[in-house]
């Protein structure tokens, strides 16, 4: 641990050239992981989000008598959507990745990144997305409902040079920024990283003050599992594995499955 205070920068550091061919992988990994998912139907989120009453479409058997009576009472002949029953009703949710692009996120771990964005994209095609691109330093890259593409995201992700140290606690501190307006139930933080922490204050702490955090540990190359372990616990989340990209997918799905 270190004393170092990160610097949150306006615009993201465009000093490398990818090599072309990386950057062709990339963008296609990220293209096909980003196709959106078909939209459920109503009956198969039982289970899924905050109970609410609404007015019948058809989902639902559950009757709220007492908004039901009182609509009863305006229209005594009532129509369909007169009946008012409760279905769970998932809310927007806002997620923000954290993505590591310190000197040691190198080779393999370029499409993993790649892979998360896609990922990410897929799942939260009707929610909100911000990513944080970080090393000592840190850049937003896009802000909670900024309307940027995976390629953009990724492109730009990619021209910043991965050199640096690794200062974890710093992004945290800019997530909580991020979502600092957000509902705590719709908000969580997503880190890509090998929590190989070198560089700024212990991140525990700010670990705790988030609703929620997860972990994707990248584990193609040197990595502490043991931070890991505990932001995620402090972070009221989850850790999970990922030694290449193709454990992506997987990984973001049984995050948000629940």
């Amino acid at each position: 641990m270190t004393g170092e205070q990160g610097t949150l920068l306006a615009t993201p550091p465009d000093e490398a050239s990818p090599d072309p061919e990386i950057l062709r992988r990339a963008r296609q990994i990220a293209a096909r992981l980003a196709m959106p998912r078909p939209r459920r139907d109503v009956t198969a989120r039982r289970g899924v989000g905050e109970l609410a009453s609404v007015r019948y479409k058809g989902g639902s058997d559950d009757i709220d008598l007492d908004r039901t009576i009182e609509q009863l009472v305006e229209h005594p002949v009532p129509e369909e959507d007169d009946i008012i029953v409760r279905e769970r009703v998932r809310t927007r949710r806002s997620v923000v990745l954290l993505a590591d692009v310190s000197g040691s996120m190198r080779g393999e771990r370029v499409r993993t990144a790649a892979a998360t964005v896609g990922a990410l994209a897929a799942e939260l095609a009707r929610d909100d997305l911000a990513v944080i691109a970080f090393w000592s330093d840190a850049a937003v890259l896009c802000h909670l409902g900024q309307h940027v593409t995976p390629q953009q995201v990724l492109d730009t992700m990619l021209r910043i040079p991965a050199k640096g140290l690794t200062n974890i606690a710093f992004p945290l501190q800019a997530a909580a920024r991020e979502l600092a307006r957000v509902p705590a139930r719709d908000a969580r933080v997503l880190l890509l990283s090998d929590c190989v922490h070198n560089a700024g204050p212990d991140p525990r702490p700010f670990a705790a003050r988030l609703p929620r955090l997860d972990v994707l540990l990248d584990t193609s190359g040197e990595q502490d599992a043991d931070l890991g372990r505990d932001l995620a616990r402090l972070g009221h989340g989850r850790m999970l594995l990922a030694g290449g990209y193709r454990d992506i997918a997987p990984a973001l799905a049984a995050l948000f499955s629940g």
